[in-house]
């Protein structure tokens, strides 16, 4: 049976370091990013209203979420003390699963050419 997907797309600046990359990795010393969020629910279209979720219930539960990494240092936030794209995407995934029925997929951006996609699973 198919299934509708819906995305919105979010951005935020956070700094960060990875101090899990290894003494002389590049990464290791602070630098930021604008990161790029993308969260994909996933469902049938309501009926009676024809969307899966209205946008506006979609950034309501992410925009708050994001508000707290915004222009932050991200390994002084709980549960980001390594934050790879990998460890964003969990984490992202862990704060807005009971928030949004369906979701089925979060993506985080480091660059324009670079990012990573986590669909279900674990809470952070």
């Amino acid at each position: 049976m198919p299934t509708t997907e819906l995305y919105c797309t979010f951005r935020f600046s956070a700094a960060h370091r990875l101090p899990s990359s290894g003494e002389e990795h590049k990464c290791r010393a602070t630098h930021g990013h604008t990161f790029e969020l993308v969260v994909t629910v996933a469902g049938e279209p309501d009926a009676e209203k024809g969307w899966v979720l209205d946008f506006a219930d979609l950034r309501a539960a992410v925009d708050p979420v994001v508000a707290e990494l915004d222009h932050k240092t991200l390994n002084d936030i709980p549960g980001l003390e390594n934050p790879t794209s990998e460890h964003l995407c969990r984490w992202f995934w862990g704060r807005l699963i009971d928030a949004l029925p369906g979701l089925a997929e979060i993506e985080v951006k480091e660059s324009p050419e670079c990012g990573c996609r986590y669909r279900g699973g674990g809470t952070g």
